[in-house]
């Protein structure tokens, strides 16, 4: 208690946080943390709302705990973002069968792939950020660029060519029929307006228009697309493989 002019005030005995108090308390929250954790959590937060919503400082509300605590492991958006473009890119299965014929092995990266980009809506921008020098990435694309190897290519093809399936990859996704951001009743609504133009064309004039007027508007059906993508993409692999030897 203090006493003044104006009277006597209760005066609390706690001081407030000095820095090395909070210094302390991101120390022991950092304990409760791991990497793995937080790129978890960063990554979910990243599918649901985007990367711009993805701060520092809404990971930490997320997790329960201070920025600082999540400084420990990434001082920076930046470099939280390549964690997260690190974690895509462990997510490849790279356990292909090496006796399997390369188209085959091909196939399965490509396949693997596909399935971490449509699994995560992020995941394009992410791995698009810069070139990557993690491990998980070196680990893919030295298995990829090994297959192609094996099949005939040389470097400076095989090389291309990986980046190819990549830029395939990303290319479907983001091609995939429909408008994600309308809810299945829209896009249907959608769908039946744009079939409806196709198919009153003049048939005279647009005959294959008229006649595709269904599956040119068609959106429901995003495992054919992925198939027929992958399928044509081997195919011109392997006839580039035929003309590369002969």
């Amino acid at each position: 208690m203090t006493c003044t002019a104006y009277g006597c005030q209760v005066t609390s005995s706690s001081a407030p946080l000095d820095a090395d108090t909070e210094a302390a308390r991101g120390e022991g929250e950092r304990t409760r943390l791991t990497r793995g954790a937080v790129v978890d959590r960063a990554l979910a937060l990243a599918d649901a709302s985007g990367l711009d919503a993805l701060t520092i400082r809404k990971l930490a509300q997320e997790l329960g705990v201070t920025p600082m605590a999540l400084y420990w492991h990434f001082r920076s958006k930046d470099e939280l973002l390549d964690g997260l473009s690190d974690r895509l890119w462990s997510e490849i299965d790279v356990d292909v069968d090496r006796t399997a014929p390369w188209p085959d092995q091909l196939r399965r990266l490509l396949e693997s792939l596909l399935r971490v980009l449509r699994a995560h809506p992020e995941a394009t921008g992410l791995l698009l950020r810069k070139e990557n020098d993690g491990e998980s990435f070196l680990r893919v694309t030295e298995l990829t660029l090994d297959v192609l190897r094996e099949a005939g290519f040389d470097p400076r093809y095989a090389s291309e060519i990986a980046r190819s399936a990549l830029w395939t990859g990303m290319s479907l996704v983001m091609s995939e029929p429909g408008i994600t951001s309308l809810d299945a009743d829209d896009r249907a609504e959608l769908q039946r307006k744009k079939q409806v133009v196709f198919a009153t064309l003049s048939s005279a004039k647009f005959p294959r228009l008229v006649e595709c007027a269904q599956p040119m508007t068609a959106c429901d059906d995003p495992d054919f697309h992925y198939d027929l993508g992958v399928s044509v993409f081997i195919a011109g692999v392997e006839a580039m493989a035929a003309a590369v030897r002969a």
